[in-house]
Protein backbone atom coordinates (compact mmCIF):
# COMPACT_ATOMS: atom_id res chain seq x y z
CA UNK A 1 0.00 0.00 0.00
CA UNK A 2 2.91 2.33 0.73
CA UNK A 3 3.88 2.24 -2.95
CA UNK A 4 0.69 4.06 -3.82
CA UNK A 5 1.72 7.21 -1.98
CA UNK A 6 4.48 9.72 -2.39
CA UNK A 7 6.48 10.72 0.69
CA UNK A 8 4.45 13.81 1.45
CA UNK A 9 0.80 14.73 1.01
CA UNK A 10 1.21 18.36 2.06
CA UNK A 11 1.58 19.73 -1.51
CA UNK A 12 -1.60 17.92 -2.50
CA UNK A 13 -3.59 19.38 0.37
CA UNK A 14 -2.30 22.91 -0.31
CA UNK A 15 -3.25 22.63 -3.96
CA UNK A 16 -6.68 21.24 -3.09
CA UNK A 17 -7.41 24.16 -0.78
CA UNK A 18 -6.14 26.61 -3.40
CA UNK A 19 -8.26 25.01 -6.13
CA UNK A 20 -11.41 25.11 -4.03
CA UNK A 21 -10.91 28.77 -3.13
CA UNK A 22 -10.18 29.84 -6.71
CA UNK A 23 -13.06 27.91 -8.26
CA UNK A 24 -15.57 28.94 -5.62
CA UNK A 25 -14.52 32.60 -5.90
CA UNK A 26 -14.83 32.52 -9.68
CA UNK A 27 -18.21 30.80 -9.63
CA UNK A 28 -19.55 33.32 -7.12
CA UNK A 29 -18.56 36.18 -9.41
CA UNK A 30 -19.51 34.43 -12.65
CA UNK A 31 -22.92 33.38 -11.37
CA UNK A 32 -23.78 36.77 -9.97
CA UNK A 33 -23.92 35.76 -6.32
CA UNK A 34 -22.07 38.97 -5.50
CA UNK A 35 -24.58 41.08 -7.39
CA UNK A 36 -27.32 43.14 -5.75
CA UNK A 37 -29.18 44.08 -8.90
CA UNK A 38 -32.84 44.98 -8.38
CA UNK A 39 -35.45 42.73 -9.97
CA UNK A 40 -36.73 44.09 -13.29
CA UNK A 41 -38.51 42.65 -16.31
CA UNK A 42 -35.28 41.34 -17.83
CA UNK A 43 -34.23 39.70 -14.59
CA UNK A 44 -37.70 38.25 -14.20
CA UNK A 45 -37.43 36.81 -17.72
CA UNK A 46 -34.27 35.00 -16.68
CA UNK A 47 -35.87 33.69 -13.49
CA UNK A 48 -38.91 32.42 -15.38
CA UNK A 49 -36.80 30.82 -18.11
CA UNK A 50 -34.56 29.16 -15.54
CA UNK A 51 -37.65 27.57 -14.03
CA UNK A 52 -37.60 25.13 -16.95
CA UNK A 53 -34.10 23.88 -16.08
CA UNK A 54 -33.15 21.08 -13.69
CA UNK A 55 -31.18 23.43 -11.43
CA UNK A 56 -33.12 26.72 -11.55
CA UNK A 57 -31.36 28.46 -8.65
CA UNK A 58 -27.93 27.84 -10.17
CA UNK A 59 -29.27 28.90 -13.55
CA UNK A 60 -30.58 32.19 -12.21
CA UNK A 61 -27.45 33.08 -10.27
CA UNK A 62 -25.34 32.18 -13.30
CA UNK A 63 -27.22 34.49 -15.64
CA UNK A 64 -28.89 37.23 -13.59
CA UNK A 65 -25.87 39.53 -13.82
CA UNK A 66 -26.27 39.44 -17.62
CA UNK A 67 -29.90 40.58 -17.56
CA UNK A 68 -29.16 43.90 -19.27
CA UNK A 69 -27.43 42.22 -22.22
CA UNK A 70 -29.90 39.34 -22.46
CA UNK A 71 -33.04 41.52 -22.22
CA UNK A 72 -35.88 39.07 -22.94
CA UNK A 73 -34.14 37.27 -25.79
CA UNK A 74 -34.11 33.45 -25.48
CA UNK A 75 -31.26 33.15 -28.00
CA UNK A 76 -29.05 35.51 -26.00
CA UNK A 77 -30.06 33.67 -22.83
CA UNK A 78 -28.98 30.31 -24.24
CA UNK A 79 -25.80 31.84 -25.63
CA UNK A 80 -24.92 33.40 -22.28
CA UNK A 81 -25.52 30.09 -20.52
CA UNK A 82 -23.17 28.35 -22.93
CA UNK A 83 -20.50 31.04 -22.54
CA UNK A 84 -20.62 31.02 -18.73
CA UNK A 85 -20.48 27.23 -18.70
CA UNK A 86 -17.49 27.24 -21.04
CA UNK A 87 -15.63 29.69 -18.78
CA UNK A 88 -16.25 27.55 -15.72
CA UNK A 89 -15.28 24.31 -17.46
CA UNK A 90 -12.02 25.90 -18.63
CA UNK A 91 -11.20 27.03 -15.10
CA UNK A 92 -12.08 23.65 -13.65
CA UNK A 93 -10.04 21.83 -16.30
CA UNK A 94 -6.99 23.95 -15.46
CA UNK A 95 -7.46 23.26 -11.76
CA UNK A 96 -7.76 19.52 -12.33
CA UNK A 97 -4.60 19.59 -14.45
CA UNK A 98 -2.69 21.17 -11.56
CA UNK A 99 -4.12 18.67 -9.11
CA UNK A 100 -3.11 15.78 -11.39
CA UNK A 101 0.52 16.92 -11.17
CA UNK A 102 0.56 17.19 -7.38
CA UNK A 103 2.30 14.81 -5.01
CA UNK A 104 0.61 12.40 -2.63
CA UNK A 105 -1.79 10.82 -5.12
CA UNK A 106 -2.44 7.11 -5.28
CA UNK A 107 -1.98 5.33 -8.59
CA UNK A 108 -5.75 5.09 -8.96
CA UNK A 109 -6.28 8.78 -8.18
CA UNK A 110 -3.59 9.80 -10.66
CA UNK A 111 -5.17 7.65 -13.37
CA UNK A 112 -8.67 8.96 -12.65
CA UNK A 113 -7.44 12.56 -12.72
CA UNK A 114 -5.62 11.98 -16.01
CA UNK A 115 -8.83 10.63 -17.54
CA UNK A 116 -10.82 13.49 -16.02
CA UNK A 117 -8.52 16.11 -17.52
CA UNK A 118 -8.95 14.49 -20.94
CA UNK A 119 -12.73 14.40 -20.54
CA UNK A 120 -12.83 18.05 -19.51
CA UNK A 121 -10.64 18.95 -22.47
CA UNK A 122 -13.20 17.32 -24.75
CA UNK A 123 -15.97 19.17 -22.91
CA UNK A 124 -14.21 22.50 -23.49
CA UNK A 125 -13.89 21.75 -27.21
CA UNK A 126 -17.55 20.79 -27.52
CA UNK A 127 -18.80 23.82 -25.62
CA UNK A 128 -16.52 26.10 -27.61
CA UNK A 129 -17.98 24.75 -30.84
CA UNK A 130 -21.46 25.27 -29.41
CA UNK A 131 -20.78 28.90 -28.50
CA UNK A 132 -19.39 29.55 -31.97
CA UNK A 133 -22.32 27.87 -33.68
CA UNK A 134 -24.87 29.77 -31.59
CA UNK A 135 -23.41 33.05 -32.84
CA UNK A 136 -23.77 32.17 -36.52
CA UNK A 137 -26.44 33.78 -38.69
CA UNK A 138 -28.04 32.84 -41.98
CA UNK A 139 -27.70 29.10 -41.38
CA UNK A 140 -30.16 26.22 -41.36
CA UNK A 141 -31.75 26.67 -37.94
CA UNK A 142 -32.75 23.06 -37.36
CA UNK A 143 -29.29 21.77 -38.25
CA UNK A 144 -27.68 24.51 -36.16
CA UNK A 145 -29.70 23.58 -33.07
CA UNK A 146 -29.18 19.87 -33.67
CA UNK A 147 -25.41 20.35 -33.75
CA UNK A 148 -25.40 22.48 -30.62
CA UNK A 149 -27.60 20.06 -28.71
CA UNK A 150 -25.37 17.16 -29.76
CA UNK A 151 -22.19 18.92 -28.65
CA UNK A 152 -23.58 20.11 -25.32
CA UNK A 153 -24.96 16.65 -24.61
CA UNK A 154 -21.53 15.19 -25.36
CA UNK A 155 -19.92 17.73 -23.00
CA UNK A 156 -22.32 16.69 -20.25
CA UNK A 157 -21.48 13.03 -20.84
CA UNK A 158 -17.77 13.81 -20.59
CA UNK A 159 -18.30 15.58 -17.26
CA UNK A 160 -20.40 12.73 -15.89
CA UNK A 161 -17.69 10.28 -16.95
CA UNK A 162 -15.15 12.29 -14.96
CA UNK A 163 -17.34 12.10 -11.85
CA UNK A 164 -17.88 8.36 -12.33
CA UNK A 165 -14.12 7.87 -12.33
CA UNK A 166 -14.07 8.84 -8.66
CA UNK A 167 -16.90 6.60 -7.52
CA UNK A 168 -16.43 3.68 -5.16
CA UNK A 169 -13.86 3.10 -2.45
CA UNK A 170 -10.09 3.30 -2.65
CA UNK A 171 -9.85 7.05 -3.26
CA UNK A 172 -8.30 9.68 -1.01
CA UNK A 173 -11.24 11.42 0.66
CA UNK A 174 -10.09 15.00 0.08
CA UNK A 175 -9.15 14.46 -3.55
CA UNK A 176 -12.37 12.62 -4.33
CA UNK A 177 -14.49 15.24 -2.57
CA UNK A 178 -12.77 18.16 -4.29
CA UNK A 179 -13.05 16.67 -7.76
CA UNK A 180 -16.65 15.53 -7.42
CA UNK A 181 -17.90 18.80 -5.92
CA UNK A 182 -16.39 20.91 -8.68
CA UNK A 183 -17.23 18.63 -11.58
CA UNK A 184 -20.80 18.16 -10.39
CA UNK A 185 -21.26 21.95 -10.36
CA UNK A 186 -19.89 22.12 -13.90
CA UNK A 187 -22.20 19.31 -15.00
CA UNK A 188 -25.19 21.11 -13.49
CA UNK A 189 -24.30 24.28 -15.39
CA UNK A 190 -23.96 22.28 -18.61
CA UNK A 191 -27.32 20.62 -17.99
CA UNK A 192 -28.94 24.02 -17.53
CA UNK A 193 -27.34 25.37 -20.69
CA UNK A 194 -28.65 22.38 -22.64
CA UNK A 195 -32.16 22.95 -21.29
CA UNK A 196 -32.09 26.61 -22.34
CA UNK A 197 -30.81 25.68 -25.80
CA UNK A 198 -33.62 23.14 -26.15
CA UNK A 199 -36.17 25.71 -24.97
CA UNK A 200 -34.92 28.25 -27.49
CA UNK A 201 -35.11 25.68 -30.29
CA UNK A 202 -38.71 24.88 -29.38
CA UNK A 203 -39.73 28.54 -29.20
CA UNK A 204 -38.13 29.29 -32.56
CA UNK A 205 -39.79 26.37 -34.29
Amino acid sequence: MANYYCSSKKPTMVIIIFIVMIIQSYVMVATGLLSNEPMDSNTEFIRTSCGATTYPDLCFTTLSSHAFEIQSNPQLLAGAALSETLKTVRLTSAAMSKLAKSQGLTVREAAALKDCVEELGDSVDELQRSVGEMGKKDVNFEMQMSDIETWVSAALTDEDTCVDGFSGNGMNGSVKTTVRENIVKVAHMTSNALALVNHYAILHS
